[in-house]
């Protein structure tokens, strides 16, 4: 019974995890894969012509329509991939079927050739095993063809339908080619971003990845993107759904762009605050002014005579020329970063953290003023959601 119940749980091990792709995008990318193939095939004819000798598909671009469609995220269907992975094997491949006339030897030959080679090259396109192994069985024609093989179909097929794959990834929205971040190296906590340091670094992936020591399909950035999110939703289920729209201040003091520069500044002196949002006249945020922003163009980087300076840069100019800033829409910073009333406050963590802000204006569903969260009312919260949780426990 206990060998059956294992035999039972092995071949579970069989059965395909769920896809977790929208229908949408799995009817992106299968129209993807149509259109590639198409054009490519159109374009082919239309380059060489109906010549008999040369096929203007071969089977394996298909394979590489899949990746670059399907998956256009992967570091196995990158330009490089699909260019540097088809021709070196189609190069090997033909070298093969030329100087081993065994095609049962050949064909193994060629495809270990072609992984070791793509490997060193940096290249690593998995039709390219499939490239190699055409042009070892690919029949009479293909061999007549000798490395010609290699330009026309190989080249001209795999540069078509990467021509293809970079125009309808990027119209539909998926960034492509999906360029890899700089290696990670080490820093001290220091040098790291407060996020960062309660948190696993790009290092610490990168010493797993060499330790798991195999070929992951997933790119390094995507990966620790996709961490991160996931240590996001576990704080948001620990926290509980705490929004901003249950943190927020509604008394929101605020400024347009013509407000004078010495209003704005006792609008912060009066009511004890270090950020006004400045917005149109549809309640829309259109920056935020700050004292810091006050103090950076007032170009108060020394202490002497700071007071005065001050005031100089503040009273208003009399007369209708100026060449100092006069409203606060000269001097307010843009673009703001802003989150919604949904938003969770786990959120606003890492912009607030690693972004060095202290106030984040929210807005509504028409994306008007609706409230500001500050640092204090973050970290109260997380401090009382930590609290409950303590307690319940």
């Amino acid at each position: 019974m206990q060998l059956k119940n294992e035999f039972v749980r092995w071949l579970a091990g069989f059965k395909p995890q769920p896809v977790t792709v929208s229908s949408g995008e799995k009817l992106r990318a299968s129209l993807g894969a149509l259109i590639g193939i198409l054009l490519t095939g159109c374009a082919t004819w239309w380059l060489l012509g109906d010549t008999a000798s040369l096929p203007l598909l071969i089977a394996p671009i298909g394979a590489s329509a899949l990746l670059l469609f399907a998956v256009p995220a992967s570091p196995l269907a990158q330009p490089w991939s699909i260019i540097g992975g088809n021709i070196v094997a189609a190069i090997i491949g033909v070298t093969c079927a030329m100087h081993v006339p065994e095609p049962l030897l050949a064909g193994p030959l060629a495809v270990g050739l072609s992984v070791i080679a793509m490997f060193a090259l940096r290249c690593l396109h998995p039709p390219g095993g499939a490239v190699a192994l055409s042009a070892v069985l690919g029949g009479p024609a293909i061999h007549a063809l000798g490395y010609q093989f290699v330009l026309s179909p190989v080249m001209v097929n795999s540069f078509l339908l990467l021509a293809t794959a970079l125009v309808f990834n990027n119209l539909t929205r998926h960034r492509y080619p999906h360029a890899a971040k700089p290696a990670a190296q080490n820093h001290s906590t220091r040098d790291l971003a407060p996020g960062d340091r309660m948190s696993f670094t790009a290092a610490d992936l990168e010493g797993v990845l060499k330790q798991y020591n195999e070929v992951i399909d997933v790119s390094r950035d995507d990966l620790e993107s996709l961490f991160h999110q996931a240590e996001m939703h576990a704080y948001g289920r620990r926290f509980g759904r705490v929004t901003c729209a249950d943190i927020m201040s509604r008394d929101v003091i605020t400024v347009e762009f013509g407000t004078p520069l010495d209003e704005a500044w006792q609008l912060l002196r009066k009511h004890n605050i270090k950020a006004l949002p400045v917005i149109d006249r549809a309640q829309r945020v259109i920056g935020i002014v700050t004292q810091i922003d006050f103090l950076r163009h007032a170009n108060l980087d020394v202490y002497e005579g700071f007071a005065d300076r001050l005031r100089r840069f503040i009273r208003q100019t009399p007369g209708v020329h100026s060449i100092k800033p006069e409203v606060v829409g000269q001097i307010m910073s843009k673009p703001v970063s802003t989150a919604t009333l949904n938003t969770h406050i786990v959120e606003l963590v890492p912009v607030m953290s690693d972004l060095g802000l202290h106030y984040i204006p929210i807005l509504d569903g028409n994306r008007k003023l609706a409230g500001m969260v500050t640092q204090s009312d973050l970290i109260a919260a997380l401090y009382r959601g930590r609290l409950e949780e303590a307690l319940a426990a």
